[in-house]
């Protein structure tokens, strides 16, 4: 028989980094969820992918065991990895921070494509380019959609 789901916990962790601390610590420890064990399978799964920002959805049952389902990096994440930058813009309308080209954001569509709610990669492109416009990055070049 199925467990009973008593709720969800959704966080963003640092690949190979989980620790009790803050603010992992308090938001699983209000579920009563074994706050060591959660870091240990977390840090073994995400060896490969260490220091990347990770968000991860996790189930408690109610008899206080949990499953987590690790998703892909955000998308501005991976687009200030490709612009080289430390932050957008404050002012994204009025000031450009970066520059992306569209082979950039045809891998990051790519590998966002299972957590995004689009079918094609040309759609997954188009939510990833308005992405990088709202955080002030210009995306250079045409856009291969474009015929004109």
């Amino acid at each position: 028989m199925a467990k009973e789901v008593s709720g969800f916990v959704k966080l963003q962790c640092k690949g190979g980094q989980a620790n009790p601390a803050p603010p992992i610590g308090p938001a699983l420890g209000s579920k009563g969820i074994n706050i060591m064990e959660f870091c240990k399978q977390f840090n073994a799964r995400t060896q490969d992918k260490m220091g990347k920002t990770l968000p991860v959805l996790i189930t408690v049952y109610t008899d206080k065991s949990f499953d987590f389902v690790i998703k892909t990096p955000p998308a501005a994440v991976q687009l200030l990895e490709a612009a080289k930058i430390q932050k957008g813009s404050k002012e994204s309308n009025r000031t450009k921070s970066g520059k992306v080209n569209w082979n950039q954001v045809e891998a990051i569509a790519k590998d966002k494509m299972p957590d995004l709610n689009c079918f094609t990669v040309e759609s997954a492109m188009k939510m990833i380019a308005g992405t990088a416009r709202s955080m002030g990055l210009t995306v250079e070049g045409k856009a291969p959609w474009d015929k004109n």
